[in-house]
Order: structure tokens, then C-alpha cells, then sequence
């Protein structure tokens, strides 16, 4: 029915779409994350986006390997000046929400 390369093929490509389904589900926490700061912090979230800029395999406190994610955005102040932000995630944790110094108005 199947021969072995089917079966490879088959077996990548849900591989694929698992990977692909977490890292949606990740990156929708990382935005909630950055537009919960943005709104903390009384700056405006631009583009109502977040993308992955960094990514690597880390331990976590239980020494289990896990992705190591690095998320960016951008925010303002005025509209103006344009600032950076990053959401960094171990797993599906987030560990860390930070903004670049910005000019408070």
C-alpha cells in the first residue's frame, strides 16, 4: 500500500504542520504579550504585528530542551519615533517582555 518513501514523506510533512500549528499558537501569546505591555506602558503597538527574528534550542528550569524564541515589534510614543520591543519565549512561556528606552511626552 504504502512504500517507505510515502511513509518518510508523509511523516515530514505532519511534522511540519505540528510545528507549524505551535508556532501560530506562539506567536498569537507573543503579541497578546506585547500589546498587554504596550498598553502598560501607554505607548501605541505599530502594525499590530510581532515577527521572529531570533530562534535557538535553550533549557528551561527542569533542563528539558525547548525553543528559544526572540519575537520583535515595534511601538511609538507620538507617532513619530519609531522604537523597538521584543517578547522572549522558552517554549510556549514567556520569560520576558522588553522596550527600548523611548521618550516619554
Amino acid at each position: 500500500m504504502f512504500d517507505l518513501q510515502s511513509i518518510i514523506w508523509l511523516t515530514c510533512i505532519a511534522i511540519f504542520i505540528y510545528y507549524w500549528r505551535g508556532a501560530l499558537l506562539v506567536k498569537d501569546r507573543a503579541y497578546h504579550a506585547a500589546q498587554k505591555r504596550c498598553e502598560e506602558m501607554q505607548v501605541q503597538l505599530l502594525d499590530e504585528n510581532v515577527y521572529l527574528r531570533r530562534l535557538w534550542f535553550k533549557r528551561n528550569e527542569l533542563g528539558k530542551l525547548s525553543l528559544w524564541r526572540a519575537f520583535y515589534f515595534e511601538f511609538t510614543v507620538s507617532g513619530a519615533d519609531r522604537y523597538f520591543g521584543r517578547v522572549i519565549m522558552l517554549g510556549s512561556r514567556i520569560t520576558q517582555v522588553e522596550l527600548d528606552p523611548h521618550r516619554v511626552h
